[in-house]
């Protein structure tokens, strides 16, 4: 198995769709390459933010194709997950097959499984598939935690490579950080408000929404923490906060498929049960924007600006 540094940042991307719903490919390609040559760290694909939950299988390994064909020198981490574990399994094989190079596993959804549960199903997949693996707690989801228990032990498997931290509980996060530094394990921020907390607490890097708008931001700031430079990552942290606040207003990824339309990336067309931003939301979001298209564009102005502090 191929080792992979888990460390920095890792934009969630959007799924680009045409005007007849379908993958808009070439855009795909385009945005994974605007965000490889940011700087970014990685990429991933079919996540939440790729609204994956209304994607049909062909069309997962056809988005992670796309990525995987137009990027030269980051890894490509697919999203996978499923509340099925042989649905789970058959998505992960099929990205495998596809050329990811890791896999980001949402934990299961509805079915609400108990701890033995939740260990099995991802020891199942990491058995089987000989890719590394992050496991992804968002109970805002799926209506359940990933134990601490269950994380620490599955960190142990060879091919369970990370944690996705999306609960909003530092305490949760903090204490997996704590009972995981001995062992080869990357704990990623799935909460861009709480991205530079948890580098503070010993994360690794992040799993960003807002990377996709603000990439050079979104990697200066988790760069400076991870060298201890936490006057430089706490100004970029506060930079970001009111871009950070406006793309969570409605459900994710509504706010980011605005921005990214009203930057130019891709079109902000969205599938169905979701819908487009509303109208009382559009002017703020389009303010912050300009904001940091404006006198805060420069993040050396802010490197400069927190030196001087």
């Amino acid at each position: 198995m191929t080792q992979i540094d888990f460390s920095g940042v890792f934009p969630a991307m959007v799924t680009p769709f045409t005007a007849d719903n379908e993958i808009d490919t070439e855009t795909l390609r385009a945005d994974a390459q605007r965000l490889e040559a940011a700087g970014v760290d990685g990429l991933v694909p079919m996540g939440s933010t790729g609204e994956s939950a209304t994607l049909s299988h062909a069309e997962h390994v056809e988005v992670i194709e796309a990525v995987v064909d137009a990027v030269e020198d980051v890894p490509v981490i697919a999203g996978t997950g499923s509340n099925n574990t042989a649905e789970a399994l058959d998505l992960s094989q099929q990205a495998a097959d596809a050329g990811a190079d890791a896999l980001l596993l949402i934990s299961p959804y509805y079915n609400k499984p108990e701890p033995q549960g939740m260990y099995e199903h991802y020891e199942e997949i990491a058995d089987t598939v000989d890719l590394p693996q992050i496991i992804y707690n968002v109970p805002s989801r799926t209506g359940r935690n990933i134990a601490v228990d269950t994380a620490v032990d599955l960190a142990d498997h060879p091919n369970i490579a990370g944690y996705k931290a999306a609960s909003g509980d530092l305490n949760r996060i903090s204490e997996v950080i704590e009972r995981t530094r001995d062992k080869e394990f990357a704990i990623l921020s799935g909460d861009d408000g709480m991205t530079l907390p948890i580098l503070a607490a010993g994360g690794d890097g992040a799993i960003s929404v807002v990377a996709n708008v603000e990439p050079e931001r979104a990697c200066a700031m988790v760069g400076a923490a991870l060298e201890g430079d936490y006057a430089f990552a706490r100004a970029i942290h506060h930079e970001l906060g009111p871009l950070t606040r406006q793309l969570f207003v409605e459900t994710n990824p509504i706010p980011v498929k605005a921005a990214m339309a009203m930057r130019g990336y891709a079109p902000e067309r969205i599938r169905s049960p979701l819908t487009e931003l509303s109208e009382e939301h559009r002017d703020e979001l389009q303010a912050r924007l300009d904001e940091l298209d404006s006198e805060l564009a420069d993040p050396a102005d802010v490197d400069a600006e927190a030196t001087t502090e």
